[in-house]
């Protein structure tokens, strides 16, 4: 869940000869959330239980729009301004279903899935962001961050 997701790779994987439409979602970093310069996003996940949840949505999808074909991959780790973050990608024999299910699929992850993102400032601060608008501030530290 780390690589960068090749979203030509996900596409073809949904492509079949029944299908005329495929739509694609792509949920990319911004450089500003709520008025906030913003430099970068963490996300962190708790993966077996994202996996299994987002299994869920894909099955509900499937069953609630009629196609087969729908796939998702959410990365993890720290993404830089304009990478992708998550990829919906839906075929289906008509653009409507296919619209719908990954439109279905983006807000249902954002809902249940055990995926959190720190959002990193210019001032230096960061921020855990949750999608119900909750946040909690994280000053910059004094010392160098040791990643391990």
């Amino acid at each position: 869940m780390t690589r960068v997701i090749d979203v030509a790779a996900l596409v073809a994987e949904v492509a079949h000869p029944s299908c005329g439409a495929a739509s694609v979602f792509l949920g990319t970093v911004r450089n500003v959330n709520d008025g906030r310069p913003v430099t970068g996003i963490e996300y962190r996940g708790y993966e077996p239980m994202a996996v299994r949840e987002i299994t869920g949505i894909l099955s509900r999808a499937r069953d609630r729009f009629g196609t087969e074909h729908i796939v998702v991959e959410h990365r993890l780790g720290l993404l830089g301004l304009g990478e992708v973050s998550i990829a919906i990608v839906a075929a289906h024999p008509h653009r409507q279903a296919a619209m719908d299910a990954t439109r279905y699929a983006i807000e249902e992850i954002k809902k249940t899935v055990p995926i959190w993102k720190l959002e990193h400032y210019a001032d230096g601060t960061r921020e855990w962001v949750d999608p119900t608008r909750a946040s909690i501030v994280i000053e910059p530290s004094p010392v160098a961050e040791v990643v391990g």
